[in-house]
């Protein structure tokens, strides 16, 4: 991959997604994609747009809102020598899946002694903005977390959704991918040639002195925009996007830590026995002495997801509670409040349809 190749080209996240698969299909026919709506005109939100027309029905195809069944073909699928991609349009609807997946698609390698694996890709898309409503809006990262054998990414860029996508599929074992729908449109520099980027590397997106920032999915670009808040205190931070959450690099987040003497993990899920908690368990399992650190964490608001816009502000963590929260954990203060201004994507979304 040449520096200037991938400088000088831009696509969006979805279609980081759809390049992704399509060369992945291109390469190896036992790749084949399903769920709900794959094979409409948008193609899930343009992730798998036309697969069907390239690939033919039989490897790009819809189904039947019967999530624990389809789940149970990607399996016997899979133990068959296929590499099934299974799109769910919201990751609540996993909850249908969850013995599956976790009684057998995890543990079926452990069980054979890796005589057979279950290579399957699970993509759950998060759908936030107002109208989603408590059913429709959840993030369930830290449930696939806590089970051996399941891997679990959160890619925020392009350029990660694309190489993380490819690992995936050619991983020989469970893979479930959280992609926020906020980042479909975002664009990033993105290589055309096929790469594989590995699970359990963290990446670096702000480089700092005093506050340490791991970010979860959609946080990261509501942590950027409080990067820029904070700056006006004269504050700056160390922002990492983990990318992938199991495996966890936490050595990129101790070494930082180290540094800064700080740590706020902002989760794009609730906070209780969730994602955050694991982070900052582990930092300070890894700490020689935390006596000189300080933690703190945030998350959605400890409620179901309310539907109405104004209650919905408050639900999400945005980059004014971002800042506020690194500003009070840096100097023990609560004598600053950031102006609110909402994120453009989030504003101008007016609804689920």
């Amino acid at each position: 991959m040449s520096l200037t190749e991938m400088d000088n080209r831009e696509i969006t996240y979805a279609q980081a997604l759809l390049e992704a698969v399509q060369q992945e299909m291109e390469a190896d026919p036992s790749v084949y994609v399903f769920g709900l709506g794959v094979d409409d005109p948008i193609g899930m939100y343009g992730t798998t747009k036309d697969l069907h027309k390239k690939f033919g029905a039989h490897r790009n195809f819809d189904t039947p809102i019967s999530e624990d069944s389809m789940t149970g073909v990607a399996i016997g699928s899979a133990l068959a020598g296929m590499r099934p991609i299974h799109v769910h349009q919201r990751m609540d609807f996993l909850l249908l899946c969850m013995n599956q997946l976790i009684n057998v698609a995890s543990k079926t390698s452990y069980m054979f002694g890796g005589e057979f694996s279950v290579p399957i890709v699970v993509r759950g898309i998060v759908g936030r903005s107002w109208g989603q409503g408590a059913q429709h809006s959840q993030s369930l990262q830290s449930l696939f977390m806590h089970i051996p054998g399941i891997k679990v990414v959160a890619p925020v860029t392009p350029y990660d959704a694309k190489g993380i996508m490819i690992s995936s599929i050619r991983d020989n074992n469970p893979v479930v991918i959280l992609e926020h729908r906020m980042l479909y449109k975002n664009l990033g520099h993105v290589p055309k040639e096929s790469y594989e980027l590995p699970f359990g590397s963290a990446r670096s997106l702000s480089e700092g002195k005093d506050i340490t920032i791991v970010a979860i999915s959609h946080m990261v670009i509501e942590a950027m925009e409080a990067m820029n808040l904070l700056k006006d205190k004269g504050i700056t931070i160390d922002l990492i996007d983990p990318v992938s959450l199991s495996p966890l690099d936490i050595g990129s987040i101790v070494s930082s830590v180290e540094k800064t003497g700080k740590l706020l993990v902002v989760d794009n899920g609730w906070t209780s026995c969730g994602a955050s908690a694991e982070i900052i368990t582990q930092v300070i399992e890894n700490l020689d002495n935390t006596s000189n650190y300080k933690f703190d964490r945030l998350g959605f608001a400890n409620t179901p997801c309310p539907t109405t816009k104004s209650l919905e502000t408050l639900f999400y963590p945005n980059a004014q509670s971002i800042a506020k929260k690194a500003y009070q954990l840096l100097t023990g203060l609560d004598d600053w409040n950031p102006i609110f201004k909402e994120n453009k994507a989030v504003a101008k979304f007016k609804g689920p349809f």
